[in-house]
């Protein structure tokens, strides 16, 4: 869906982007990533022979070693913003492959949960080791959740031994258990703050946006029966879904690269969403947008 491609742009799609992603990464400290990785990532960018796919590659195995080494967030941040937009493509092919309904950004969300939960599982020995790796997951977590919605259950983690075929120890030790426990606790942290974020957000979303929201990802109706909640027709709720989301999610991503968050509602008479939430109008960035909904 283009509100898909929009939601998960990765960073090397713009103009520019390989040198700003690039100055990003430069500004991580030790704490993310250690000496021997930025040594790693600058070798990626110097190689002129990798394009969009395999640069994105390469970065994103780096990237996810240094994850392993030290659960730094601002590491996972990118991670998420290189490898949202083609995962999302992965796992909606394979929920209409099996007729499902879920909403693959979810399922998504439950991809990176694990990949943030089991880093120590992760073998950076070949440069596409990040895809091959979380398309294995992507394949298992799409079909535990159908399980886990056909049998009427809550949410259900992938085990160890399905998240990789990369050879692994079996062996449950203490200092596995240890790790375990630490990336739990971790992951409730960052799922706490990122949940925070996104009700500040939501809470500062117009009235029309805050129903819309509601109805389909907390109630979850239809989009038409939502549409005939709200009395608007169906191809307009689905704009204001999507306007609604992005607003959000480019919100968060400002306030985790430092900046202002930049997130205000929709303002009665414009017809420009852009110039509603207090950006440029689509004509001057050079990029198209949706036609309004009105």
């Amino acid at each position: 869906m283009p509100s898909q491609n929009v939601l998960h742009a990765s960073p090397l799609a713009a103009i520019d982007g390989k040198e700003r992603l690039r100055a990003r990464i430069s500004e991580l400290g030790r704490g993310e990533l250690d000496r021997e990785d930025h040594a790693r990532i600058d070798g990626v960018f110097e190689d002129e022979t990798l394009e969009h796919d395999g640069l994105r590659d390469h970065l994103s195995t780096a990237l996810m070693d240094g994850f392993r080494k030290s659960s730094g967030r601002a590491v996972f941040g990118l991670l998420y913003e290189l490898n949202a937009g083609h995962l999302i493509i992965q796992v909606s092919g394979r929920l209409r492959r099996y007729n499902s309904k879920a909403d693959p950004g979810d399922v998504l969300q439950e991809v990176f949960f694990n990949v943030f939960r089991y880093p120590h599982r992760f073998d950076a020995s070949r440069a596409d080791a990040f895809r091959v790796w979380t398309a294995m997951i992507v394949r298992n977590t799409v079909l535990k959740h159908m399980r886990s919605r056909s049998t009427g259950g809550g949410r259900k983690e992938i085990a160890l031994d399905d998240l990789s075929d990369q050879p692994v120890d079996g062996a449950h030790t203490p200092l596995s258990g240890a790790l375990e426990s630490e990336a739990s606790e971790e992951c409730s942290r960052a799922f706490i703050v990122y949940l925070q974020l996104y009700m500040q957000f939501y809470s500062m979303l117009s009235d029309r946006e805050r129903r819309a929201l509601h109805l389909v990802e907390v109630d979850g109706v239809s989009y038409r029966e939502a549409a005939d909640d709200l009395g608007i027709k169906l191809e307009n709720l689905k704009m204001v879904i999507f306007r609604a989301r992005r607003k959000i999610h480019r919100a968060m991503r400002r306030v985790f690269e430092g900046l202002t968050p930049d997130c205000r509602p929709a303002r009665v008479g414009k017809t420009d969403a852009d110039s509603a939430d207090g950006r440029q109008p689509s004509s001057a960035r050079g990029s198209p947008e949706p036609p309004a909904a009105n």
